[in-house]
């Protein structure tokens, strides 16, 4: 059984087969550290963390490069408007994405690059294009790339070169051609800027990501992703610049979808984004988690509170099997993976088809219970468990009982001493105030249940 994934290249899904037997190289195109990340920004985070987990699983030692964008004109406008230096955004908003990738169980990258941090590698990047004829200096302290020069152009995207417009992201009267665009900017004044042999200036968007993935992963890598909205122009004009340089650059294009909202992708602009913190308030983190990365990486996700809701539920009818049989089996249910899971994440990582394993598992594990059938019950839970530890969904998983973003831990605590209260007043005989303990946590929404193993809780939402 081998894996396939899908590339936006050639549009076609086919055997992935690493540079490297048995390495893997991944580059994912990270946050503009601009503002706090909404539900949008870090389905990229889950989709592709979730490739990661399962080419771990297959035995590939992966490398996952994931950059910080941490200068450009929207962290510079965001300075002018919250009145603070233009790094103390960066480093403001760089915080709360790594707060959000936490909360929701995102594996820290191999390395997590900064473009403020590899100015030294884009101005040899540029200096290898001018010198080939790529690229060219008008004297203005600019730096563009010669589109009509490439031999391949737009292959990505599969557009026409005379179909688009100006970039607008410098003057045009500076330019060859005004679909040219801007390798470095000219320094402005009160901007930031770094030194070069062509003037003080600063990166481009497109220049930072080839140079970082060339730094890190080397002139030719395996996978490189990032959101459906960056194909153009950001990864196109990515590829521009490295095959430019006569680098071989990445293998396979991977792309995820947006999060919608009224069919209309998630921004800023359009005034419906819902930050990580706030919906982590009103649903656990594995709960959001579980619904970001319930939906194939390429299909959209048209969020709704809602639906929010109902995967929600769903999830906690797995979670709460999960529990019963540890307290069945009076241990944590081992990990391992079915064949039809295995065979659903091979096929371009087909989430959906291996939910459907997950609640065919859940049912057969369920029968186990009644039939007191407790070694096919350990078999069955240790393969649900696998599947959620590859969905970053393990409810056993120390993030999600004590971690970042979230309480459990001390609700555990509580919920179990007020439960412990209760035991102790059924042993007593005292059945009016072990009532009384039973209604007052009722009231706060959580629902015991008593079992043979003793009794346990669940939120009632």
């Amino acid at each position: 059984m081998t894996l396939s994934l899908y590339n936006t290249m050639t549009r076609t899904t086919s055997e992935f087969k690493p540079l490297v037997e048995g390495k893997v190289g991944i580059y994912l195109c990270g946050a503009t550290v601009q503002g706090a990340p909404h539900i949008g920004h870090i389905r990229s985070g889950v989709n592709f963390d979730i490739l990661r987990r399962w080419l771990t699983h297959l035995g590939y030692d992966v490398t996952f490069i994931r950059n910080v964008t941490d200068i450009d004109d929207k962290i510079l406008h965001k300075a002018v408007h919250e009145n603070i230096p233009w790094w103390e955004v960066a480093m403001k908003y760089e915080k709360a994405f790594a707060w959000a990738y936490e909360t929701l169980n995102v594996q820290s990258p191999t390395y997590e690059p900064r473009a403020t941090g590899h100015i030294t590698q884009m101005v040899e990047l540029m200096q290898t294009l001018i010198d080939n004829g790529s690229a060219y200096a008008p004297g203005n302290g600019d730096v563009y790339l010669d589109v009509r020069a490439l031999k391949s152009y737009l292959t990505l995207s599969n557009q026409k070169l005379d179909d688009l417009q100006s970039t607008g992201d410098s003057e045009d009267s500076f330019k060859k051609d005004p679909r040219d665009f801007a390798l470095w900017k000219a320094a402005k004044p009160g901007d930031p800027s770094w030194p070069t042999p062509w003037g003080a200036g600063r990166p481009g968007w497109h220049l930072e990501c080839s140079a970082m993935a060339h730094a890190y992963l080397g002139a030719e890598f395996d996978i490189h992703g990032g959101g459906l909205d960056l194909i153009f122009p950001h990864h196109e004009n990515e590829i521009a610049q490295s095959e430019s340089a006569g680098w071989g650059f990445a293998k396979v294009w991977m792309h995820n979808a947006w999060v919608t909202t009224s069919g209309e992708k998630m921004s800023k602009s359009l005034g419906n984004s819902l930050l990580v913190s706030e919906i982590v308030k009103k649903v656990r983190p594995i709960e959001l988690r579980w619904y970001l990365g319930s939906a194939h990486y390429r299909s959209m996700v048209e969020f709704s509170f809602e639906a929010l809701e109902e995967n929600s539920i769903n999830f906690r009818r797995i979670e709460g099997f999960l529990i019963r049989a540890s307290e069945i089996l009076q241990r944590t249910p081992d990990i391992s993976i079915s064949e039809k899971f295995a065979a659903a994440m091979n096929d371009d990582l087909a989430v959906p088809t291996a939910l459907a394993d997950i609640s065919d598992l859940v049912r057969e594990g369920n029968s186990a219970i009644t039939a007191g059938d407790n070694q096919s019950l350990g078999t069955i839970a240790a393969q649900v468990r696998g599947a959620l530890y590859i969905l970053g969904c393990d409810p056993f998983d120390s993030v999600f009982a004590s971690g970042a973003g979230s309480n459990s831990s001390a609700m555990d605590g509580l919920v179990s001493l007020a439960l412990a209260q209760r035991e102790a007043a059924r042993a007593r005989k005292d059945f009016a105030a072990a009532d009384a303990i039973r209604d007052q946590i009722l009231e706060l929404g959580i629902i015991i249940e008593d079992t043979p193993a003793g009794p346990r809780w669940t939120l009632a939402r």
